[in-house]
């Protein structure tokens, strides 16, 4: 861990330290690798969270949402945000409940957030969010107008700093737990995405258009 990744007192993990990691390549890894993730704020004096889509783009990460999307206006009115993301690696199972837990990566990062106003850099930003679910998918579809760009909300937020929390290998069982004739192991998770369903509509309709080499690669379809 290098002086830049050690953790302040706001980053820092207290509840099982010895799961903690700070590596700013380990945090960039969990972000990237994340289908989605979870935005804090306060609205009006109450706590609120938002599942949303991300995408990272060296030490920034990128938040969108509608105009009038309350989370992300409260994130830009105070300027800093405090997004969270999570991998689900599979459940440990342990010979009681209260060893038991899943394994997964966690990140938490704190940063400066603004608003992106500019239309040509959203529309980059933008792209880059279709890529970061689908990679290839920006460059098959037609591009977004500069209405669709309006009325968007593009959040940059600086990866000031950042956590790692990992909970992964064997389960944690106490000695005198280790004797009882009770299954201990773990069960391996992982996201898999079935057989694409096409769209009856439109030039869709009479069945000619192929999968794309985007969701072909998705799917496992293509090298």
């Amino acid at each position: 861990m290098s002086a830049s990744d050690a953790p302040s007192e706001r980053s820092r993990v207290r509840r099982l330290p010895e799961k903690a990691r700070y590596e700013r390549e380990l945090v960039n890894a969990i972000l990237d690798a994340a289908p989605y993730c979870t935005v804090a704020a306060t609205v009006d004096g109450l706590a609120v969270a938002l599942p949303t889509l991300h995408a990272r783009t060296g030490d920034v990460l990128y938040l969108h949402g509608s105009r009038s999307n309350a989370v992300m206006k409260a994130v830009v009115a105070r300027g800093e945000a405090c997004v969270s993301a999570t991998l689900y690696d599979g459940i440990r199972v342990a010979r009681s409940g209260f060893e038991s837990s899943i394994a997964y990566r966690s990140v938490v990062v704190f940063g400066a957030a603004a608003l992106v106003d500019d239309l040509e850099a959203k529309r980059r930003i933008l792209d880059g969010f279709v890529d970061a679910v689908l990679p290839g998918r920006s460059g098959e579809i037609r591009p977004a107008t500069d209405a669709e760009l309006r009325r968007t909300m593009v959040v940059r937020v600086s990866i000031d700093e950042a956590s790692v929390k990992v909970s992964a290998g064997p389960t944690d069982d106490p000695v005198e737990d280790q004797a009882l004739p009770v299954w201990s192991g773990v069960v391996p998770a992982s996201l898999v995405f079935g057989a694409p369903v096409p769209s009856s509509d439109g030039a869709m309709k009479d069945g000619t258009i192929e999968l794309p080499e985007s969701v072909r690669r998705l799917v496992g379809g293509a090298p």
